[in-house]
């Protein structure tokens, strides 16, 4: 942003950017707000006057998260229109270009992880979102004419979130190498029966 489009962008947005970045890369316990308004180049008045507080902030931005996710199943059915085992298709490819593009895994997942105070505010924003992303699945699933829905739908979730895992532990050459086959080789089954 040194080429001046950091003062082009809304403070609001610039924060947001700014703070989904560094959560990432650094979870959200290792970042603090003077950090996220150092990095967005604006200051901790400019920050609370768009979020109330960290929490604020954190619960914004995986809703961001998941505006990206929307965007990613809208990305499946304009280029499988119709085709509802084609956008089953294209939700493991991208799931494991993601995998193979990023090693630290889901911004949810990883924030349910480290917020682990049953009572925090952000951990509702996580399930209602984790349950809107299982929905979608579940329901492609369905439409995709394979029985079991549900169960695929879950088999399919658990074998994404244990392949982030063992790329974290293990590196690329570990089990989630084989996600893509594994995932194909469910559907294949489930079809079948």
């Amino acid at each position: 942003m040194e080429d001046g489009t950091a003062e082009r962008i809304r403070p609001r947005d610039r924060i947001l950017e700014t703070a989904r970045d560094m959560f990432h890369k650094h979870g959200i316990k290792g970042v603090g707000v003077d950090a996220i308004t150092e990095a967005a180049g604006t200051n901790k008045m400019t920050l609370y006057r768009h979020f109330e507080s960290k929490d604020d902030l954190v619960i914004e931005c995986l809703r961001a998260t998941a505006c990206s996710a929307n965007a990613m199943w809208q990305k499946f059915e304009a280029e499988h229109p119709g085709d509802k085992l084609a956008q089953l298709h294209a939700w493991v490819r991208m799931a494991a270009d993601c995998l193979m593009m990023d090693g630290r895994g889901c911004d949810m997942a990883n924030a349910a992880i480290e917020l682990s105070e049953t009572d925090h505010p952000a951990r509702r924003v996580i399930k209602e979102l984790k349950q809107a992303q299982r929905d979608r699945l579940v329901g492609l699933c369905g439409d995709a004419g394979i029985g079991q829905p549900e169960l695929l739908a879950d088999t399919l979730s658990l074998l994404l979130e244990g392949a982030r895992v063992s790329l974290q532990s293990v590196g690329a050459e570990g089990p989630s190498a084989q996600f893509v086959r594994m995932a194909e080789g469910l559907i294949t089954s489930f079809r079948a029966r």
